[in-house]
C-alpha cells in the first residue's frame, strides 16, 4: 500500500495499462513531454516512448477521429480531452460514432476507448473548464460514464475502464486531484464498472452522490451524527449505467432519500435516481425525495462559484428537512 493523491493514482494506472498491453496508446493536447495540464501523464512518454504517448494538435475533433480509427485497427486508445467542456468539439465522434459502432456493425467491431477528462468546480477555472456535463454523455446508450471520488477508486476504475471493450468516459474532478491522499494498493487491480459503493452505513436517510460531492456528503455525516441522524452515503462511482439495486436496497432500509450532484438541477443524474426510486421503491419512502444541486445557470466566474456550488451546509439542511418531514 502507498499513500497517493488521486492524480498519482491515475498516473500509476496509466503506467500499468501501458505495460500490460502494447496496443494501449495515450494521446491528447500536451500529454507527451509536458505530461498534460495537470501532469497526469508525467514521465510516461519518457518511459514508454513517443509512439505510445504522444501529443496531438489542439483539435478535439481530430482526437476523437483518431481514437475511432485506432480502435477499429485493434488498438486500445486512451485519448485525453484537456477539459471536459471541450467535449462539444468532439461530440459527434463520442455519441454518434463510438457509442453506436458495436450496434451498427452487429457486434463484429469493438470500441475499447477510454476518454479521460478533468472537470468540476471549486478550483476557480472558468466555464467550459469546470462544467459538469456528465449527463450529456450518460443520456447516450452504448457508452459508460465513470467518476471516481478518491485515489483508490480512481486507479481501479481507470484500469477497468481501459480493459472494457466499449467506450468509457472517465471524468476526473479537479478539486480531488491533490486535495487528499488515500491508501492505494501497489500493482494491478480493478473495480467493476456499474457498481456503487456504500461509503458510510446508516439507518435514517440515504444520500446518493458522486464525484467531489462524496467528500461533502462525508462531512455532512459527521454533522448529522451529532444531531442523532444516521446517514448512509452511496458513491455511485459509475453514473451510466447506474447501480439501481444498491440504491433501492438502501432506500428500502432507511425510508428516506436525498440525491446530491454538483451539476445543474435540470436533467441531471440525480433526477434519474429520483425517477428510478419513484418507480421501484416509492412505497418504502416516508418523506419526499430531497435534492441538492447547482442552479440552472451557466457556471459562474471564480469569485461567485463558492455561492453557486452545492456544499456540506446545503446537504445538511436538505437531510434535516427530509428526516423531519413527518
Amino acid at each position: 500500500m502507498a499513500q497517493l493523491t488521486m492524480i498519482q493514482a491515475i498516473t500509476e494506472a496509466l503506467d500499468i495499462a501501458l505495460e500490460r498491453d502494447e496496443n494501449t496508446l495515450i494521446f491528447g493536447e500536451d500529454v507527451g513531454k509536458n505530461g498534460g495540464v495537470f501532469r497526469a501523464t508525467e514521465g510516461l512518454q519518457a518511459k514508454h516512448g513517443e509512439d505510445r504517448v504522444f501529443d496531438t494538435p489542439l483539435a478535439e475533433s481530430g482526437i476523437g477521429g483518431l481514437a475511432i480509427g485506432l480502435a477499429l485497427e485493434k488498438f486500445r486508445p486512451i485519448p485525453e480531452i484537456q477539459f471536459f467542456g471541450f467535449i462539444f468539439e468532439v461530440m459527434d465522434s463520442v455519441v454518434a460514432q463510438m457509442a453506436r459502432t458495436r450496434y451498427r456493425m452487429g457486434g463484429t467491431r469493438q470500441m475499447p476507448i477510454t476518454i479521460r477528462s478533468p472537470f468540476g468546480g471549486g478550483v476557480h477555472t472558468p466555464e467550459l473548464h469546470s462544467d459538469n456535463l456528465e449527463s450529456l454523455i450518460a443520456h447516450s446508450p452504448g457508452i459508460k460514464v465513470v467518476i471516481p471520488s478518491n485515489p483508490y477508486d480512481a486507479k481501479g476504475l481507470l484500469l477497468a475502464a481501459i480493459e472494457d471493450n466499449d467506450p468509457v468516459v472517465y471524468l476526473e474532478h479537479m478539486k480531488l486531484y491533490r486535495s487528499f491522499r488515500d491508501e492505494v494498493p501497489e500493482g494491478y487491480y480493478t473495480i467493476p464498472l456499474g457498481k456503487a459503493n456504500v461509503v458510510n452505513e446508516g439507518n435514517d436517510v440515504t444520500i446518493v452522490t458522486y464525484g467531489y460531492m462524496v467528500r461533502e456528503a462525508i462531512k455532512a455525516v459527521d454533522v448529522l451524527a451529532k444531531e442523532g441522524i444516521s446517514a448512509e452515503v452511496i458513491d455511485l462511482r459509475t453514473v451510466s449505467p447506474l447501480d439501481i439495486e444498491t440504491i433501492v436496497a438502501s432506500v428500502t432500509k432507511t425510508g428516506r432519500l436525498v440525491v446530491v450532484q454538483e451539476a445543474q438541477r435540470q436533467a441531471g443524474v440525480g433526477a434519474t435516481v429520483m425517477a428510478e426510486i419513484a418507480e421501484r421503491a416509492i412505497l418504502s419512502l416516508t418523506a419526499p425525495i430531497g435534492r441538492v444541486a447547482a442552479p440552472d445557470t451557466i457556471f459562474p466566474f471564480g469569485l461567485a462559484e463558492g455561492d453557486w456550488l452545492p456544499s456540506v451546509t446545503d446537504i445538511v439542511e436538505k437531510v434535516r428537512e427530509t428526516v423531519n418531514f413527518d
